[in-house]
């Protein structure tokens, strides 16, 4: 039974979970990367992943941190690494103190500021770029990137000994190929988006569409840092992803509305790609 409720969807090798509304919560998880983006919520069974991604400080997207950090130290398990835009670190380590003198207990974790453009390696295959969005707070988007060797072109004609000398002699024998998994836009307005080709380009973009209906105004959802439907039409020619994932929709529009706003707009769902996480 799931203590909170979540979806899940799978695509390709690796699954995609979580669950997102405008000023309700949002959290999301991919379990094969051991990584997850946002803790305005945390299901019991996500407590297991031990990277987390934080793209602001908005209570929707971080109210379940403190509870997350006692979790994993109740049930022994190491203290998780939490990445967020550098200038939020001291604060949020402020409200871990506030914490652990209200609770009486400690709340181990790590807390790593990052900047636009820093890159983080989580293991030999997976590594997470921070990427700058246009929120009311400190943001920031992520990359997530898998990485692997292959034999430079010009070495395949040579046998194992040959390689393994030119290895020793300390020449390059490999080139790193880089693919741009998931991209995880945050809250934003579409400056976010133009800004950081990478959200078109990954294989998976998981974005906000928070507004849909024409009542809602354009200049203002732009200046409080969200998008709206009519940005993603304007832009449907540059989105190349696999998969997009539309979600953190307002509370203010029943799911009926949303639904029937977006396959107005994409009748095809942009032939598919477009999933609604609602």
């Amino acid at each position: 039974m799931k203590d909170i409720p979540y979806q899940q969807y799978k695509f390709k090798d690796f699954t995609i979970e979580g669950f997102s509304r405008a000023a309700v919560q949002t959290f999301w998880r991919i379990p094969e990367f051991h990584l997850g983006f946002d803790l305005g919520a945390q299901p019991w069974m996500f407590m297991g992943t031990p990277n987390w991604f934080i793209s602001h400080t908005h209570l929707d997207h971080l109210a379940m941190l403190p509870s997350f950090v006692a979790r994993r130290r109740m049930m022994k398990m190491d203290p998780p690494r939490i990445f967020l835009p550098r200038a939020n670190v001291d604060n949020v380590a402020r409200l871990l103190k506030a914490w652990m003198y209200l609770d009486r207990g400690q709340f181990p974790c790590e807390l790593i500021g990052m900047e636009p453009g820093e890159e983080v390696t989580l293991s030999r295959e997976w590594s997470v770029l921070a990427l700058p969005t246009q929120h009311r707070v400190p943001s920031l988007g992520y990359v997530v990137f898998h990485r692997r060797n292959k034999l430079l072109p010009e070495l395949l004609s040579l046998d194992g000994n040959a390689i393994r000398q030119r290895k020793e002699a300390g020449l390059p024998i490999t080139y790193e190929i880089r693919t741009p998994k998931v991209a995880y836009l945050g809250d934003s307005n579409p400056d976010g988006l133009d800004q950081n080709p990478l959200f078109y380009q990954a294989e998976v973009l998981i974005m906000e569409m928070t507004f849909v209906e024409s009542r809602h105004r354009g200049d203002k959802i732009h200046k409080y840092g969200h998008i709206h439907l009519d940005d993603v039409v304007a832009r449907e020619h540059l989105f190349q992803n696999e998969l997009i994932i539309a979600s953190h929709f307002t509370a203010r529009s029943v799911a009926g509305q949303i639904h029937r706003c977006v396959e107005k707009a994409f009748p095809t769902l942009m032939d598919g790609r477009l999933k609604l996480w609602l």
